[in-house]
């Protein structure tokens, strides 16, 4: 996969191009439903599936305060690729971004790139003010010669999976729950230090949803922590907000008794 650090970077050999726009935490069964759309529409139109994303998350320009992150930005690349993404475009978001009307930043885009379209769902919109929705995209790609295919938002259990409810999951300890939504055991990853192999400390680049402290169920690797599994327990301690937590491993996890 190509990672492209900026729309302003995309060269003609990034394209033809099918885009679709988001933050991506988590990589979720709601993305993961659009990442399997997004290879499917642009395998039809022989284009290549391209995903632009942000290098931290918008809230921090538009809210003043960004929700603790869901995943690795190092793990959410290689996610990304598994599912078939051929190009990952990391955009810096500051406030000319957040400033930027959504026909200027598909210009620029269009002016680097060949652009065959764009994925979206019904909810879905970016540019300043959100004003690029699927009906004003789709009025300017029928202008410039772009497709817009909306397809519905995922559901389950008749409710859109969304990051903001998995975070509350996890904040609130229902691990099975967020596993759920996320489709797979929650991982916490980042660099692990330490000069015990029973007690490390994990530390992070940026602020990570974090359950409450207490003794999990846990498999341990290098730099993570798989959470609510069976191989062992841990017992983790919440320190500094998100950014750093020390794991003590547990000689009689559940599998050793």
């Amino acid at each position: 996969m190509d990672v492209v650090p900026g729309v302003d970077a995309l060269t003609p050999g990034n394209g033809p191009a099918f885009v679709v726009v988001g933050v991506f935490d988590g990589l979720h069964l709601g993305h993961r439903y659009l990442l399997e759309h997004l290879v499917l529409e642009a395998d039809r139109r022989e284009a290549r599936p391209v995903v632009i994303t942000f290098d931290h998350h918008p809230d921090e320009v538009l809210t003043g305060m960004a929700p603790p992150l869901l995943l690795d930005p190092e793990e959410r690349l290689e996610r990304l690729a598994a599912a078939g993404v051929e190009v990952a475009v990391v955009q810096h978001f500051d406030a000319a971004l957040r400033e930027t009307t959504y026909d200027t930043f598909v210009e620029r885009i269009r002016s680097r790139v060949m652009l065959s379209g764009f994925l979206m769902t019904p909810d879905a919109a970016f540019g300043f003010e959100r004003r690029g929705t699927p009906a004003a995209l789709g009025a300017l790609g029928a202008d410039l010669g772009f497709e817009v295919v909306v397809i519905p938002s995922f559901d389950l259990d008749g409710r859109a999976v969304r990051s903001t409810e998995i975070r509350a999951d996890i904040a609130a300890g229902r691990l099975q729950h967020a596993a759920r939504l996320l489709g797979r055991p929650l991982t916490l990853t980042g660099w692990a230090d330490g000069p015990d192999p029973e007690r490390q400390t994990l530390r992070f680049a940026l602020p990570t949803a974090l359950p409450p402290a207490g003794s999990y169920p846990a498999r341990v690797g290098d730099r993570s922590v798989t959470l609510d599994v069976r191989d062992g327990m841990a017992t983790i301690h919440p320190r500094t907000a998100g950014r750093r937590i020390t794991i003590e491993l547990l000689a009689d996890g559940p599998d050793q008794a």
